[in-house]
């Protein structure tokens, strides 16, 4: 029982650390390179333990990173909820892909995730991005195996299902 209780506590460290992470000022050059933390992290969870992830919490955490961050209201829920339903869908290859196979998958994932968010922010009035916008994802596929390393080592090390 403590497992469960210890999994609960480190799936919810992990997704607060995340929303930090989000909120990490960089210079202003690196600021569109900066990866989506909550996406990589929600998608370590939905590839690893399916029976605690859920679009309801992908479409929570979502909100809670629209409140801090002060972007429009569901965009980021929006995102994250379209993200989850999408690894759910298909985590029964990606789970077996070999890791280089899996960073692609990750890299189509999160343009995918920009592309949503794209369609919202242009639908809200806003500009065309500049091109470096869509770096963003390609430095989140990049970090995608030392995170996933990271989090899986952190998980076993608990003795977490």
């Amino acid at each position: 029982m403590s497992g469960v209780r210890h999994g609960g506590i480190y799936l919810a460290g992990t997704l607060v650390l995340s929303l930090l992470l989000m909120l990490l000022p960089l210079p202003t050059l690196l600021e569109p390179l900066k990866p989506y933390w909550p996406a990589l992290v929600l998608t370590y969870w939905a590839l690893e333990s399916t029976d605690r992830i859920s679009l309801g919490l992908a479409f929570t955490v979502g909100m809670a990173a629209d409140l801090i961050s002060g972007v429009l209201l569901g965009e980021q829920a929006l995102r994250l909820t379209a993200l989850v339903f999408i690894v759910l869908r298909v985590r029964p290859r990606l789970r077996f892909f070999r890791m280089w196979q899996q960073v692609l998958a990750v890299a189509a994932l999160l343009l995918n995730d920009r592309l949503i968010l794209l369609v919202v922010r242009l639908f809200a009035g806003e500009s065309v991005p500049p091109l470096i916008w869509w770096g963003s994802p390609l430095v989140g596929a990049a970090l995608w195996p030392f995170l996933f390393l990271l989090l899986d080592d952190l998980r076993s090390r608990l003795r977490i299902q």
